[in-house]
């Protein structure tokens, strides 16, 4: 499931609802180390939310860019009905996503996810 996740220290967490206000999604929680986020679950909301946001967007544009793609994509078709190259395409999102994180401990690369998903390279 796509997840759009706007952060902010509890202190501070009031724009949060704000931006929940406005976009009318999503969700408040407050985690135990301090911070407040406003989740937005789904593919479809998720892609409907980055359009809004896309013209606005000026850090992490290339995450947003292959997430609304991603969702595109899901929000057609279940991921067991995905073409080899649809798969091949979403991973090529995942990637990019991954890429661009702050912290990406995984060693799985692009071979190794494609001979989990029985993809040729």
């Amino acid at each position: 499931m796509a997840t759009i996740c706007f952060y902010q220290d509890t202190r501070h967490e009031h724009p949060l609802y704000w931006i929940k206000k406005v976009l009318k999604i999503g969700y408040i929680s407050h985690r135990k180390d301090g911070i407040t986020e406003l989740r937005i679950n789904g593919f479809e909301q998720v892609r409907d939310i980055l359009n809004l946001l896309k013209p606005y967007i000026r850090f992490k544009a290339n995450q947003a860019s292959a997430l609304l793609q991603a969702c595109q994509l899901l929000s057609k078709k279940k991921i067991g009905e995905l073409s080899d190259s649809e798969m091949k395409k979403l991973i090529n999102f995942i990637f990019i996503i991954k890429k661009e994180n702050y912290k990406s401990n995984s060693k799985i690369d692009k071979k190794v996810m494609y001979k989990r998903l029985g993809l040729t390279p």
